[in-house]
C-alpha cells in the first residue's frame, strides 16, 4: 500500500544542484581542439562535442571558443529562444558572481550602447525584409538570365551578339550572387526553413554552387573578419599574398618568403580577379559537395548545368558554348573580386585579438558610398559596415541605420570609412604595395 507523504518532508523546498561559477581565466583556458567552452548571456556552456553538430558549421562556434560568444550568437541566430532550449544540455554553470561582464580586451561601454542601437533598430522594423523589392531583384535577375539568351536567338551568333549575351549571363550570375548573399544569411523570409530552401535554388540552380560551401566558409568570416586562421577569405596569406601591416612584417622577420610579395599589387592582377572563378572556384565546389556528401546541393548544381546545355548549346554547338561559359566566369571573377575584396583588404588584418563585437567589424570593414549604381553593382556590399554589425538586416535597411551607426562610432573616437568606388579599387592595390614593402624591409634588415 502506498506510504501517506512526510508533512515536513512535503513543506522543505526542494534544492536544485547548486550551480558551477567559473572565471573568464578558466573559460579561455578551454579554446583548444580537445576541450573548448563559450560564453553567452554570462552563462558557460561546453561545446567541445557539439561543435560537430553545430548546423552553421564546427569552426565558426569554434572560433569563439574560450571566449564571450554573446554579440555573434544574437547577430546570427532567428530564433534565438529556440536554439537556447537546445543549448541547456550544453550549459555548464556560469560566471562567477564577482566576474565582469566583459573580458578585460572588450568595451563595455561601447557594446552595451550597440546592443541598444540594436534593440533600437529592431523596434523600428529594420530586420524585416520588404518581399517585394526582394521579388522584383529576383525577377531583374531571370530577366538579365532570359534577355542573354534571347540575343543569341533573335539576332544570331556572331560576334557582337555574342559578346553582349555574355555581359548579360555575367549580369545575371553576379546579381543571383548577391541575392543568395541575401538568403544565406536569413534576410529575405521570416522562417529559417523558406531562407534555406529559396538559398538552394538561386545559388544552385541559378548558379551552379552548393549552398552548404558558401555557408561553411561565409559565417566564419562574419564571425572573425580579417582574423588570420579564422576567416577564411584571407587564407591567401601567406601563399599568394603578405596581407596587412602586422602579418606582413611578421612574415619578414620569420624570413618565410613563398611568393615575390614586394611584387604582389603587380601580379594580383594574374592570379587575382581573373582567376578566382573560373580556375579555382569553379571545380573546387565539386569537390566540396562530393568530398562531403552534399548530395542535394550537387543535385541542384546539376540541373543549372543541364539548363545551359539544353539551351545554349543548341544554338552554339559545345565548342562554342564552353567559349561562352569560360568568359562569364572570366568577367563574373574580376567583378566578384573587386567587390568583395574592396572593403576589407585595405582594411587592418591580424591575429584575433578577441575585440568586442562593433571594434573587431569596424576594423576590418569599410564602406563605398550609396549611389543606384553602387547599389545595384555591389549588391548593397557597399554598406559593409552596416552588413557585419547586423549580417540578417534586409539589404534595403543598410541606408536607414547608416547614420545611427556612425553616430555610434563618432562618440566613441571609431573611424567610420566610407570612400568613392574608384578609390575603394584603387585602395585595393595600394594596401598590397604597402604591405608587401613592409615585408620587404622586414626581411632585409631582421
Amino acid at each position: 500500500p502506498a506510504m501517506a507523504p512526510d508533512p515536513v518532508a512535503a513543506e522543505t523546498p526542494v534544492q536544485g544542484p547548486t550551480p558551477r561559477y567559473f572565471t573568464w581565466d578558466e573559460v579561455a583556458q578551454r579554446s583548444g581542439c580537445e576541450e573548448r567552452w563559450l560564453v553567452i548571456d554570462r552563462k558557460v556552456y561546453d561545446i567541445s562535442e557539439f561543435t560537430r553538430r553545430h548546423p552553421g558549421g564546427s569552426r565558426v562556434i569554434s572560433h569563439y571558443a574560450g571566449q564571450d560568444a554573446t554579440d555573434p550568437f544574437v547577430a546570427f541566430h532567428s530564433n534565438k529562444g529556440l536554439v537556447k532550449k537546445y543549448m541547456n544540455s550544453l550549459l555548464i554553470g556560469e560566471l562567477s558572481p564577482e566576474q565582469p561582464s566583459f573580458e578585460p580586451t572588450k568595451n563595455k561601454e561601447l557594446t552595451d550602447e550597440f546592443r541598444e542601437l540594436r534593440a533600437t533598430v529592431e523596434r523600428m522594423g529594420l530586420m524585416k525584409a520588404n518581399h517585394v523589392f526582394f521579388l522584383l531583384y529576383l525577377l531583374h535577375i531571370l530577366l538579365l538570365d532570359g534577355a542573354a539568351w534571347l540575343t543569341l536567338w533573335i539576332f544570331g551568333t556572331s560576334f557582337l551578339p555574342f559578346l553582349l549575351c555574355a555581359v548579360l549571363l555575367t549580369a545575371a550570375q553576379i546579381q543571383a550572387g548577391w541575392l543568395q548573399h541575401d538568403l544565406g544569411h536569413l534576410s529575405v523570409f521570416s522562417t529559417s526553413k523558406w531562407n534555406h530552401l529559396v538559398h538552394r535554388f538561386v545559388i544552385g540552380h541559378l548558379k551552379g554552387v552548393p549552398a552548404s560551401w558558401w555557408n561553411h566558409l561565409h559565417f566564419q568570416h562574419h564571425a572573425k573578419p580579417n582574423c588570420f586562421g579564422k576567416d577564411p577569405d584571407i587564407n591567401m596569406h601567406p601563399f599568394f599574398f603578405a596581407l596587412g601591416k602586422i602579418l606582413s612584417v611578421e612574415l619578414g622577420k620569420q624570413k618565410k618568403k613563398y611568393m615575390p610579395y614586394n611584387h604582389q599589387h603587380k601580379y594580383f592582377f594574374l592570379i587575382g580577379p581573373p582567376a578566382l572563378v573560373p580556375f579555382f572556384l569553379q571545380w573546387y565546389v565539386f569537390y566540396f559537395a562530393i568530398q562531403r556528401k552534399k548530395w542535394v546541393d550537387l543535385a541542384w548544381m546539376i540541373t543549372f548545368y543541364i539548363r545551359l546545355l539544353l539551351t545554349y548549346v543548341p544554338l552554339l554547338g559545345l565548342k562554342a558554348f564552353l567559349g561562352l561559359f569560360f568568359i562569364v566566369r572570366f568577367l563574373e571573377s574580376n567583378w566578384f573580386v573587386w567587390v568583395t575584396q574592396m572593403n576589407h583588404i585595405p582594411m587592418h588584418i591580424d591575429h584575433d585579438r578577441n575585440m568586442d563585437w562593433v571594434s573587431t567589424q569596424l576594423q576590418a570593414t569599410c564602406n563605398v558610398h550609396k549611389s543606384a549604381f553602387n547599389d545595384w553593382f555591389s549588391g548593397h556590399l557597399n554598406f559593409q559596415i552596416e552588413h557585419h554589425l547586423f549580417p540578417m538586416m534586409p539589404r534595403h535597411n543598410y541606408y536607414k541605420v547608416a547614420p545611427l551607426v556612425q553616430s555610434l562610432c563618432a562618440k566613441h573616437g571609431i573611424e567610420y570609412q566610407s570612400k568613392p568606388l574608384l578609390s575603394a579599387f584603387a585602395d585595393i592595390i595600394h594596401s598590397l604595395k604597402e604591405s608587401g614593402q613592409l615585408w620587404l624591409d622586414a626581411y632585409l634588415h631582421q
